[in-house]
């Protein structure tokens, strides 16, 4: 910036520590001199530290939003399981070879609070014998179906099942009942018929105890498939 000199024609001050005395006085006037008050600085923050803070919050933000985001993720997931769906994984060979040891399942839990199951449908079910447990079968026959088994040919009202899913070598060559199925019950079996424990073994199953209808096998993904 270019210095401008500036000059007035009014007497100059008499600088610190002098005196400029009129004539007529005789003796010395006392003054006293007072320093100017010292200024405090500002305070001043280096860059250096105002980006360690905003580093710090920007953290802080970050840990919060991720905890709102796994809270809400649990609620969610909560809600699914609770009143939608639910993901499972078949333990054993009982329904074999539609599904196999460890498939991943996706199961609907609302479609038998709106409708009934229905023949030929793949549930999740309590076992009766004991609640504590879950298996996956297949719904064979509903409330006042009659059904009869011949050295393994499975009849419902005396008409032949169409079954086959079920390989010839997965069949059984058991005989069971005639037994009409009573109302609000459903009679299941698993599709491996010579390896699995159903309602040959325990009876019926009554409709509180189906969970829900099996609707996907997502894994292995390879063998994904809707049902």
């Amino acid at each position: 910036m270019e210095s401008v000199e500036l000059t007035s024609d009014v007497p100059a001050e008499p600088r610190q520590g002098e005196l400029d005395l009129p004539p007529s006085v005789s003796e010395p006037v006392a003054l006293t001199i007072v320093e100017p008050a010292a200024v405090a600085a500002p305070s001043v923050q280096t860059p250096e530290a105002v980006d360690h803070v905003s580093a710090w919050k920007r953290m802080g933000r970050e840990v919060v939003a991720g905890v709102q985001t796994l809270l809400s993720a649990a609620v969610y997931a909560t809600l699914i399981v609770t009143f939608g769906v639910q993901v499972a994984r078949v333990d054993g060979l009982s329904m074999a070879p539609t599904l196999e040891d460890h498939d991943r399942l996706i199961v609907n839990k609302l479609v038998y609070e709106l409708g009934e199951p229905r023949p030929g449908d793949i549930v999740m079910l309590y076992y009766p014998l004991n609640p504590e447990k879950m298996f996956v079968k297949r719904v064979i026959a509903r409330e006042g179906d009659t059904v009869r088994i011949v050295d393994g040919r499975v009849y419902v009202n005396d008409i032949p099942l169409h079954d086959e899913y079920v390989p010839a070598e997965f069949r059984s060559h058991d005989d069971w009942g005639p037994q009409v199925i009573q109302q609000g019950y459903y009679f299941v079996m698993g599709d491996h018929r010579n390896n699995s424990s159903d309602s040959r073994h325990w009876g019926p199953v009554p409709k509180k105890y189906i969970v829900g209808k099996v609707k996907v096998r997502w894994w292995p993904l390879q063998d994904a498939r809707i049902f």
